[in-house]
């Protein structure tokens, strides 16, 4: 019979297929129903293998869109799928005979054939299959079924035993509105597959190896429907499309086609009606019809209905994929589209609309029309609309007579600028290729390409010839010299990772900047110097920022992401001044959600998350890094920061699995887009929650990359990445100490130098555990100790629980049971009280140690010399794991498994599996078996 392979859970649908096998164990039947692409044959396939897998027999029959024409099609297909002689010849003489007919194997008679016979044929034939044990029939494609099909089936549907459990897949058309039904579904048994969110679209591009810095756009473009996410991810990474022109990727090859076919199952006239709502700006069931579409109500209702729009109760009109209005305007003749506009410039109530749909309507340059668009375009600003009047300042551009050359070229800087303001990189490309095509000015050609440069967020990387260009034509400007210089600065740091070029362009810049007069772009170039100087260990970088913020309070900038308050908060934060950093962003935040742009709130928010997951607000960090997350996957922007974000977040109080979830998917964005910064940040995150997991070997090799990255990129500093702890304690579990005291020597002077305080108290755990792993557990029990009461004295909660965890370890190792439950104790007190579910549960996990009266068997004593991790793994294989199994248990490599199994066989003494059980028997108490 025809079964799937073996699929495990789809992205993003692990619920919905717990919900599935629910509702197959309660009600036998179920109907997966959504719009085609969603994923419901994949979920389908993962429910089939879980069945096979549970010894089930799984029938799988998918129709074809023939199948609908031809009578008994699908329930011959059915009898095929089953492909059990032995069954069909159990089946009474007639009918076996009229299924034979059915299939063909028999000559029809002249009558046709028995319904009877066939229905109770058929019935009886599944009733024979499911007395065999359980059977799941999977028809992946009702709507297809024929007429006749349909009544055969639905008779033997019902005539089956509960061991016969039923998933009829649907995908609604428009033009299908009578799909047969197998049986009467309830609210109970239907389930609507629906898009995948932001966040699932970017797993889901991981997972397929396609680039995820776009996800957000991606899942804008794909309204969430996993096909058109793959097909837009593809077609990204076949064309190399560069960031900074990815608003363009929603019109590239497969992901059009798809948006084709689906539009394709709508008739014409409703397609005609779908162009008037892509081309307006603000659709509405009643403005469509007063444009002149009659039918609009009816012709919407039917594209509701095939899931390519959603329809509001007050007639709203939103396609349900970015990439569906898109191709429709793609693929219209400019007729048609120049017809729709000057309908929709008629009805629209809207002045600012009218102009739009006027411009966009019309076949010629006209300097009347160029200037009322301009016109357009400021009152737009003014509403708050970047977006729109970005667009609008590229049309008064585009449409200004190519006679009006130098009002031409100053309404495309003008276009691009405006762009940069909006975000839109495909905009503000536009403007910059069409001026650096016309005979303009060197100060017009560098602001255009600084607009261009100012759009591309993370994605750095592949535009040198513009920095060159922009450097040679603002050589006698210094206002413009110094505003390139700014932008360098920041290129250095991001793509290049080198903090001393971009100090020395800052520098140049503010002087520049200060020598004319400009205290904005002054300002901004100081606050880049002061990041430097921090990155580099100066002991400038603080005076330095309290220039730029002196500048800034008299310039009061609109952007607060590269200002110097952000940067004044984020020192505070690598100080651990928690309280004045979370006072500050807190005075911030209601601005910056009222009228600041959304790159301000989502650095807002990522540094507020960061800042209450040191501060044991773990439930306030996760909700924060979440809403930086949202922010960032609608605005478009590369999810990289935001993931670095709530890996830390997760870290502290969600799960270790999730925050390593995070950091990968953060390492992969920080990748592509050639991030040196965030590439640091996110492997450090990473190779911390693997070292907290246990898995040392990965951590260390995780946590050495960043020390490379951290090395190449000059970085002094340990406040601001505080890996070289993690590190220490990973070369410790890892048989290192002496390269643990070597790292943790060499970091030590740097921090106490430059007085950072909560950086040495990181040192001073991992030091303890250094102690301890060379015998001196009485001086690591005492600086364990002293140094949670310090940790304790920062206000850092979750610090203070670790240093506790790791003073327990110890404490046990010394044969000290009461002041290791003690430590414990106290540690899961400050993890419950600051929500640090993770670490609570890592706490609970520890075993207890004996009471220090009671002797110690010798196979105790040997065990007590195993780390945690060697005690877990020692447990498990004692117990008789594989190393495979113990690997999967203990979510580690294979590798590690068996570099971690030689070093506790040569700490117990022991040469195979049965002397470690043996050694552990004695450790308990009792001989191992």
């Amino acid at each position: 019979m025809t079964t799937a392979p073996y699929r495990a859970a789809p992205v993003g649908r692990q619920e919905l297929l717990s919900r599935l096998d629910h509702v197959l164990l309660a009600r036998g039947r179920a109907l997966l129903t959504g719009p085609a692409g969603v994923g419901k044959t994949e979920i389908a396939l993962a429910a089939a293998a879980r069945a096979e897998s549970r010894g089930e027999t799984v029938i799988w029959l998918a129709t074809q869109p023939s199948d609908r024409d031809i009578p008994g099609a699908s329930a011959a297909a059915l009898v095929a799928s089953v492909g059990r002689p032995d069954v069909l010849d159990r089946l009474p003489g007639p009918q076996r005979g009229a299924v034979a007919v059915l299939c063909r194997e028999a000559p029809a008679p002249e009558d046709g054939w028995d319904p009877i016979a066939l229905r109770l044929g058929l019935g009886q034939l599944l009733r024979e299959l499911a007395a065999d044990g359980p059977v799941l029939l999977v028809l992946d494609g009702v709507e297809r079924v024929d007429a006749d099909s349909a009544d055969l089936l639905r008779f033997a549907l019902h005539l089956a035993p509960p061991t016969l459990r039923a998933i009829a897949v649907e995908t609604p058309a428009c033009d299908a509105p009578d799909a047969p039904q197998l049986w009467v579904p309830s609210e109970a048994d239907v389930l609507l597959v629906p898009p995948l969110q932001a966040d699932e679209i970017a797993e889901l591009l991981i997972h397929h190896r396609l680039p995820s810095r776009m996800a957000g756009r991606i899942h804008k473009a794909s309204g969430g429907n996993p096909r058109l996410a793959l097909a837009v991810g593809r077609s990204l990474a076949d064309a190399r499309t560069p960031v900074h022109h990815a608003e363009a990727l929603t019109l590239s090859g497969r992901a059009r086609d798809l948006a084709r076919q689906l539009l394709d199952t709508t008739p014409a006239h409703v397609r005609e009606t779908l162009l008037l709502a892509a081309l307006a700006l603000r659709p509405s069931t009643a403005l469509i019809r007063r444009a002149g579409r009659r039918t609009a109500e009816a012709d919407l209702i039917a594209a509701e209905r095939a899931s390519l729009v959603s329809l509001g109760e007050d007639g709203t009109v939103a396609f349900t994929a970015g990439v569906l209005p898109s191709t429709l305007v793609h693929d219209a003749c400019w007729a048609a589209r120049s017809a729709g506009h000057a309908a929709l410039a008629e009805v629209v109530d809207d002045p600012v609309e009218a102009v739009r749909h006027r411009a966009l309507a019309a076949d010629a340059p006209d300097a009347a029309l160029a200037a009322a668009i301009g016109v357009a375009a400021e009152t737009a600003r003014r509403r708050g609309n970047s977006a729109l009047a970005a667009e609008l300042a590229l049309l008064a551009a585009e449409t200004t007579p190519v006679e009006h050359g130098p009002r031409r070229i100053a309404r495309l800087v003008d276009a691009a600028e405006e762009a940069a303001r909006a975000a839109r990189a495909d905009l503000a490309v536009r403007a910059a290729t069409d001026l650096l095509a016309r005979d303009a000015a060197p100060p017009d050609r560098v602001r255009a390409r600084l607009a261009v440069l100012d759009t591309a967020g993370q994605g750095l990387t592949g535009l040198d010839e513009m920095y060159v260009h922009a450097m040679e034509d603002s050589d006698t400007d210094p206002a413009l010299r110094s505003a390139v210089l700014l932008r360098l600065a920041v290129k250095y740091v991001l793509a290049d990772g080198d903090p001393v070029r971009s100090r020395t362009a800052a520098v140049e810049s503010a002087a520049l900047a200060s020598s004319i007069g400009d205290p904005r772009t002054a300002a901004r170039a100081l606050t880049v110097q002061a990041r430097m100087d921090r990155v580099l260990g100066s002991p400038d970088a603080e005076t330095v920022l309290e220039q730029a913020r002196a500048l800034e309070m008299s310039e009061r900038p609109l952007g607060i992401r590269n200002a110097a308050q952000i940067l004044t908060i984020r020192h505070a934060l690598f100080d651990a001044r928690l309280s004045d950093a979370r006072d500050a962003l807190n005075a911030l935040l209601p601005l910056v959600q009222r009228r600041g742009p959304v790159e301000d709130a989502i650095e807002l928010f990522s540094t507020l998350a960061e800042i209450e997951s040191r501060n044991g607000m773990c439930a306030a960090s996760l909700a924060h890094a979440g809403q930086a997350l949202a922010l960032t996957l609608e605005a478009g922007l590369s999810p990289g920061p935001a993931w670095y974000g709530l890996a830390l977040a997760e870290t502290a109080g969600g799960s270790f699995a999730r925050a390593a979830s995070y950091a990968r998917r953060s390492v992969q964005a920080s990748e592509e887009e050639g991030d040196h910064v965030f590439l640091s940040r996110s492997l450090y995150a990473l190779g911390r929650v693997q070292l907290v997991n246990g898995d040392v070997a990965t951590a260390l090799e995780t946590l050495h990359r960043v020390r490379t990255e951290e090395l190449a990129q000059a970085t002094v500093d340990p406040s601001m990445l505080r890996w070289h702890e993690e590190l220490a304690e990973a070369l410790v579990a890892g048989d290192q100490p002496d390269a643990a005291e070597e790292l943790l020597a060499e970091v030590r002077p740097v921090a106490e130098r430059l007085g950072r305080t909560a950086v040495l108290l990181g040192l001073d755990r991992a030091e303890g555990l250094r102690l301890a792993a060379v015998g001196r557990a009485d001086e690591a029990a005492e600086l364990l100790a002293g140094t949670a009461e310090r940790f304790d004295a920062a206000g850092l909660p979750l610090e203070r629980g670790r240093a506790l965890v790791a003073l327990a370890r110890v404490e046990r190792r010394r044969r000290r049971r009461s002041a290791a439950q003690s430590a414990l104790q106290t540690a899961a007190a400050v993890f419950e009280r600051a929500g640090a579910t993770p670490w609570l549960a890592l706490a609970a996990e520890m075993p207890s140690a004996r009471t220090p009266v009671e002797p110690a068997p010798a196979g105790e004593l040997a065990l007590a010399s195993l780390t945690e991790a060697e005690q877990r793994l020692a447990l498990l294989v004692g117990q008789g794991a594989s190393n495979q199994e113990a690997a999967a248990k203990l979510f580690l490599s294979v590798k590690t498994v068996e570099a971690r199994l030689t070093r506790i066989y040569q700490k117990l003494d022991v040469r195979s599996r049965a002397q470690l059980a043996t050694a552990l028997g004695a450790a308990r108490g009792h001989v191992a078996p």
